[in-house]
């Protein structure tokens, strides 16, 4: 309960002080509040010249330019972002969110995927990890309300292991880096990259990911079925005119 108040709160304070202006377009009127992730690279993060950028921003972008709505992207975290469209304090959430049943069965309203995505065990680089079996009676780090926990808990009965939850990536990340937990679960090409580009002494063992699902953008109020149907069209024409392949080409090549 104090996660959930907390989470209120912190939505709050950040939608009545906007990060990002409301970008413009060729509609006008509404503009739409779309809430994100503060740091899930290479989807959302803030880049060397402290500008927000990533799969996530550059995709929305040429989803309202393409389709003429205008939006403002709240950098909120994810409990933070979650818990804001569920309350009405934003329209809509393009996070990395995996869409799955469970969250459809709570009322999730998502749009057609945009990125397949797995999830992976991760270990210290000097780890000698190398199976769900080596990992009995350890803990693994996952981050709360994500697939990659799900994926950690669907496997933590059959192979002995305990799970701790953190609140964002970077912190699940050290908690391994440091030793506190045998191994952290995490989306495939979010643990790929910031192998790479933060250097982290971490790496993804074979063989130990799922089978992957697709991230979507989703709201939470049947109200709000006009940018849902808005993000579908502009992601097929997007995907048809090459823009699509661009952006990702941009950020996991």
């Amino acid at each position: 309960m104090k996660k959930i108040v907390l989470a209120l709160a912190t939505a709050a304070m950040l939608l009545t002080s906007s990060a990002f202006a409301a970008k413009k377009s060729k509609a006008k009127g509404k503009v739409w509040i779309i809430a994100t992730d503060t740091v899930f690279r290479p989807f959302e993060y803030t880049n060397e010249k402290n500008k927000f950028v990533g799969i996530d921003v550059d995709l929305l972008a040429a989803i309202a330019e393409d389709q003429g709505f205008a939006y403002d992207l709240q950098s909120l975290g994810w409990d933070a972002g979650v818990a804001a469209v569920q309350v009405g304090q934003a329209d809509g959430l393009i996070a990395g969110a995996t869409i799955k049943q469970s969250r459809i069965d709570s009322g999730w309203i998502f749009s057609e995927g945009y990125y397949n995505a797995t999830q992976t065990f991760v270990v210290a680089k000097d780890s000698k990890i190398a199976s769900y079996e080596d990992l009995k009676g350890k803990t693994v780090a996952v981050k709360n309300g994500t697939a990659g926990m799900d994926f950690a808990n669907s496997l933590k009965d059959k192979y002995g292991f305990k799970v701790t939850v953190f609140e964002d990536s970077p912190t699940m990340y050290q908690d391994v880096i440091l030793g506190n937990s045998a191994a952290c679960c995490e989306d495939t090409p979010i643990m790929a990259d910031n192998i790479k580009t933060a250097k982290l002494p971490l790496k993804i063992p074979a063989g130990m990911e799922s089978e992957g699902a697709p991230y979507g953008f989703a709201i939470m109020n049947p109200a709000n079925k006009e940018l849902l149907d808005m993000f579908n069209k502009g992601l097929a024409n997007i995907k048809a005119n090459g823009k699509y392949q661009a952006i990702l080409d941009k950020y996991l090549k």
